[in-house]
């Protein structure tokens, strides 16, 4: 296993209405390829904050952040764009999903962002879709499927163009336990190899057994960085 992010003395800082409140507070944390790492902690600890400068959505005030060797930092914003958008993933806590898109054409978005003809990146995401469990869907609007279902096109979309980082903000929060082990159990079996990181925000306790190693936050910074000796809950 290689390594897939090396974060060194991140430290990130918002300004808010004069007064400074410190997010990262000079964080350190590797993560190889081929990895499940959660992040836990209480709210406001900076889970997000750290998930946002990994995946390149935020810029750290100091510190060093490197994605694949490469820092996103010193890049230029166009550079930076392209790399985001071949080499990352995300599943956002509330989906993001097009509301007037059908499944497919919003799991497509990301292959055509990337340049790929439309006709061909449609045809792509029903597969992807079918892997999800959802190949006869992919005509349904967002509006049209229950939360389970949103959140299974939202890991298609973050799948589609094959990103080597894939990043969720609580994938299982709006979810039932039953749904909840079903999606972990996906991003699992579906996400999961040995040239691909997974990065999972989470105060969800019921889905730990899944990750690799949990990273324990607090105030800004990693108080505890342990391995998960318990397999994860079986799946039906």
């Amino acid at each position: 296993m290689t390594l897939a992010v090396h974060c060194k003395q991140l430290t990130k800082v918002y300004d808010t209405g004069g007064q400074k409140v410190t997010a990262l507070n000079g964080i350190d944390l590797d993560i190889s390829t081929g990895e499940l790492m959660m992040l836990v902690g209480p709210s406001g600890c900076g889970k997000t904050t750290l998930i946002s400068v990994i995946a390149g959505i935020l810029d750290q005030d100091a510190g060093l952040c490197e994605l694949f060797g490469e820092n996103l930092l010193t890049m230029r914003s166009k550079d930076k764009l392209n790399f985001r958008a071949r080499n990352i993933g995300f599943v956002f806590q509330a989906f993001n999903l097009l509301p007037s898109l059908n499944a497919a054409e919003n799991v497509s978005i990301p292959l055509i962002i990337n340049g790929t003809k439309r006709s061909v990146a449609e045809r792509t995401a029903k597969t992807v879709l079918e892997q999800v469990g959802l190949g006869a869907r992919w005509q349904s609007l967002p509006s049209q499927l229950s939360g389970g279902q949103q959140q299974r096109v939202a890991i298609a979309r973050a799948l589609v163009h094959n990103p080597r980082l894939i990043v969720c903000d609580e994938p299982t929060s709006a979810l039932d336990h039953k749904t909840g082990n079903t999606v972990m159990a996906l991003l699992k079996d579906v996400a999961m190899h040995k040239d691909r990181t997974l990065v999972i925000v989470t105060h969800d306790a019921r889905i730990f057994n899944f990750a690799d190693r949990m990273a324990e936050m607090d105030d800004g910074h990693i108080i505890k960085i342990q391995a998960n000796t318990a397999p994860p809950p079986p799946h039906s």
